[in-house]
């Protein structure tokens, strides 16, 4: 399509039903991002992946974990934004440089328990949650539980909504997260 179709909303275009949710976001962030504005379109979408975002941020797995899962769906799904995004959040977790770019690379984990999280990732994705007992054994060797296997899950479906909604929509690199712009690899 050779026009973009969607709106980047501000609070004052947006339909009134997304407007309190994107100045929460704004008093959080500091900033209205982009992609919020896109998501404001439907007020629904974003209120509801604003709220498993915030389930997903309390389950079982670490900040860490959580983010493992999160750039491992970002770079499947080739969201550009997500993996700046969250690379940004991993740095500000104290997450190492290398594990950051064997992430955004796709690229196997030095730290076996967290190759684990994102091999198990991987299958949820590929196996569309029939992970086969070898993948959903070896997940559990690394000392993850039932659990967190399910909020891996949970994981996966929050980042496809953002991954899916900011590549329909098209949703621009914010200049916060521009120092960690990302594209696929060819």
């Amino acid at each position: 399509m050779s026009k973009h179709v969607f709106t980047v909303h501000t609070t004052d275009t947006a339909p009134e039903a997304a407007r309190s949710t994107m100045n929460g976001v704004r008093r959080a962030l500091g900033h209205l991002p982009g992609a919020v504005g896109l998501m404001a379109e439907s007020p629904e979408l974003l209120n509801g992946f604003l709220t498993v975002n915030g389930i997903f941020e309390n389950c079982g797995l670490n900040a860490v974990e959580r983010e493992v899962v999160v750039l491992t769906v970002a770079v499947r799904n080739e969201c550009h934004l997500c993996v700046a995004m969250h690379t940004a959040t991993l740095t500000r977790h104290g997450g190492a440089p290398d594990l950051i770019d064997a992430l955004r690379a796709d690229a196997p984990l030095r730290d076996e328990r967290l190759e684990a999280l994102r091999r198990f990732t991987h299958a949820v994705l590929d196996h569309r949650g029939a992970v086969p007992d070898k993948e959903l054994s070896a997940f559990f060797a690394a000392g993850y539980q039932p659990r967190h296997a399910l909020d891996v899950v949970l994981g996966v479906g929050t980042y496809t909504i953002s991954t899916f909604a900011n590549r329909l929509t098209r949703a621009p690199l914010d200049p916060p997260v521009a120092a960690y712009a990302w594209e696929p690899a060819a």
